[in-house]
């Protein structure tokens, strides 16, 4: 992000930042008496070259498990791999994996690779190859998992009471491989590991009961301590005993930094120690205003993404504060369930009493932004029009970042106190030290 003090500016020195939009950047002004910092992950590059950093994943597995070990021939394999909605570089994954297991005498026509779609809206076919490559699309079965009406397996419970149901397919297979990167992720702590079992291929009852964890306050960006949901999902996985993982942890550019590959805990807990490294950033205090970005396009594209950029700067904020989103939005709200819900409830918590009694994505969205909206005023800088920002989503709103920063100071007192979060769907500020009146 670029930044330049301007002077003189209304006799007061001022801080000139960028903050990405769609595929540009947008100034804000902040005077420098007032700006406490800017809020930025480390900037780590991409390994060298990405092929040899998963070839090397697959030749050192965590937990000796070689694949050419673990197959023989004649076996069946599934491959779970992430649908369109994540970064995920498929592509240039299941390549190896299947030479590997051709090597091991597993046939292509023995062969299914999975797209974990779990709730999400269904893929189609067209946009497979696009994800795994033309030739690996060719080569095997491609499935697209579909939580309603593709046939599942009842696998057991979890002791919190998770009736799992898994797809069928990757259930019976000889051969079981996770595919997926390690990132943060809002309620479940990180994604990758676990999450590409549940919910990527389980029923949406599987899915509904987990995700009621996600009120617990362990439930939360970048913990698995403690965390119900995260926690949940690993008994989950063991109960369809996946035989191999190999997951990537990715950098804002979506270029793969590190691979590791072997047993699904401990990949997964390495990933995670990556990406604590990386997008953790430690912060001495909380803000008056933060002004935050999700980091533009994808992560802007509508209301809906841009969310992930909220939760982050709400830890930093103090209660009453001001939160200043910087996003797009040309697709508008970006999820019906998510207009609709805060169209019907009019408080987080008639949300969260009907989450609890039936979880709907995207209902979960409308909960976690009615109850910051509880917390917080949160002025809107996108070209959303205003009636549906404010009138559905009452959030304020500003056609310019500067013009939003002029009415934070009003909201508040021209002293107050200000972050800037460039990046704030994919960074997680941490505070180093809680005062009063500051939010966790």
């Amino acid at each position: 992000m670029r930044t330049q003090v301007v002077q003189p500016y209304y006799g007061v020195d001022k801080v000139e930042c960028w903050l990405p939009y769609s595929r540009t950047e947008v100034p804000i002004r902040v005077p420098d008496e007032n700006l406490l910092g800017i809020i930025e992950a480390k900037q780590v590059p991409a390994a060298p070259d990405a092929v040899s950093e998963i070839t090397h994943a697959l030749n050192n597995p965590l937990g000796d498990m070689k694949i050419e070990v673990l197959a023989k021939p004649g076996q069946k394999a599934c491959i779970v791999v992430d649908d369109k909605t994540r970064p995920t570089p498929s592509h240039l994954m299941v390549q190896p994996l299947l030479e590997r297991l051709n090597q091991a005498g597993v046939r292509d026509e023995d062969i299914t690779i999975l797209f974990g779609c779990g709730t999400h809206l269904t893929m189609t076919p067209d946009e497979a190859p696009i994800l795994i490559g033309e030739d690996c699309a060719k080569r095997v079965r491609i499935l697209l998992h579909d939580a309603e009406r593709q046939d599942l397996v009842y696998v057991g419970e979890t002791s919190r009471g998770t009736k799992v149901r898994v797809n069928k397919v990757f259930a019976e297979a000889d051969i079981k491989i996770l595919t997926g990167d390690v990132e943060l992720h809002y309620y479940a702590g990180y994604g990758g590991g676990r999450k590409s079992i549940l919910p990527a291929i389980t029923d949406s009852g599987s899915t509904q009961h987990n995700h009621s964890f996600m009120f617990d306050p362990l439930s939360k960006t970048g913990n698995i301590e403690g965390n119900p949901v995260h926690l949940d999902m690993v008994e989950a996985a063991h109960l369809v005993k996946p035989d191999f993982a190999l997951n990537v942890v990715l950098n804002p550019q979506n270029s793969i930094v590190k691979a590791f590959a072997g047993d699904m805990d401990r990949v997964f807990e390495e990933g995670v120690r990556i990406v604590d490294d990386m997008y953790k950033v430690p912060v001495d205090s909380s803000a008056d205003i933060v002004a935050v970005s999700p980091g533009g396009y994808p992560t802007d594209i509508n209301l809906y993404q841009a969310h992930k950029a909220l939760d982050s700067a709400l830890g930093i904020v103090k209660d009453g504060g001001v939160i200043i989103l910087v996003a797009e939005c040309p697709e508008g709200h970006g999820h019906k369930v998510f207009y609709d819900w805060m169209a019907k409830f009019k408080t987080a918590s008639d949300m969260k009493k009907e989450i609890r009694r039936h979880f709907v994505l995207g209902a979960h969205k409308a909960y976690y932004l009615a109850d910051a909206l509880d917390r917080v005023r949160i002025i809107l800088v996108s070209t959303m029009p205003d009636y549906y920002a404010s009138k559905v989503f009452r959030l304020r709103t500003a056609k310019t970042a500067n013009v939003a920063m002029n009415m934070a100071f009003r909201m508040l007192n021209k002293k107050a106190k200000v972050l800037l979060l460039p990046h704030g769907a994919t960074t997680l500020p941490v505070l180093a030290r809680k005062k009063e009146g500051e939010v966790t």
